[in-house]
């Protein structure tokens, strides 16, 4: 007999009361027309300008990562050579420019990374810690891939993963909401963005 669902993975993490907000690779590859990794939608985009401005009005700490790879990707490893389209994102090339839409304001970090999870190889661990952080709210793309990865490091390193379902975004619905049903069981939480609007809101009264 499988037990129901909902009886296995029913349990929910709260929001903390230190959140931060995390932008996970908002970049114009994903958002240009004909380009490889486009996801043929600016809906995620939108939503996360949202929430982003929700963020900067309440003060909450805001982050950003980007890809960027040395020559020829050596940087990348197995990654870079297994993900066919990363090739564009060699140096500091224009698909690899954050959306205006998102554009990091003076003081917010911006962090490059190689691989999907935005922890791997990188300071931001250290960096949350540092700002006593325990809630990081995702917004991003690609939800099946480094939105994903970076759920499941997060709550790897002790942080409470909160992924704003209508900021994220990936190339097909199905691996979309497949890596959603995968966090909201496993990883993290999965809010709608009203929710954490309010949510930022709140933690600006504390």
């Amino acid at each position: 007999m499988i037990r129901p669902h909902e009886e296995v993975y029913g349990r929910s993490l709260p929001f903390g009361e230190r959140p931060a907000l995390l932008l996970v690779d908002l970049m114009r590859a994903y958002f240009e027309p004909g380009e490889e990794l486009f996801i043929g939608s600016r809906a995620c985009l939108e939503s996360a300008s949202r929430v982003l401005a929700a963020a900067r009005a309440a003060a909450v700490p805001v982050l950003h990562t980007r890809v960027s790879f040395g020559a020829d990707g050596l940087d990348g490893g197995l990654f870079f050579r297994k993900v066919a389209p990363l090739r564009h994102l060699v140096g500091d090339g224009p698909l690899g420019r954050l959306m205006p839409e998102v554009a990091p304001a003076h003081g917010e970090l911006v962090i490059v990374k190689q691989y999907a999870s935005s922890f791997f190889g990188t300071t931001l661990a250290s960096t949350l810690h540092a700002l006593r952080v325990d809630t990081v709210v995702l917004a991003g793309v690609s939800t099946s891939g480094c939105v994903r990865a970076t759920a499941v490091d997060a709550i790897q390193h002790g942080f409470v993963p909160i992924v704003v379902r209508q900021a994220v975004g990936d190339r097909d619905a199905g691996p979309h909401e497949a890596g959603l049903f995968d966090i909201q069981a496993k990883y993290g939480e999965v809010w709608d963005e009203p929710d954490v609007v309010a949510q930022l809101a709140r933690s600006m009264a504390r």
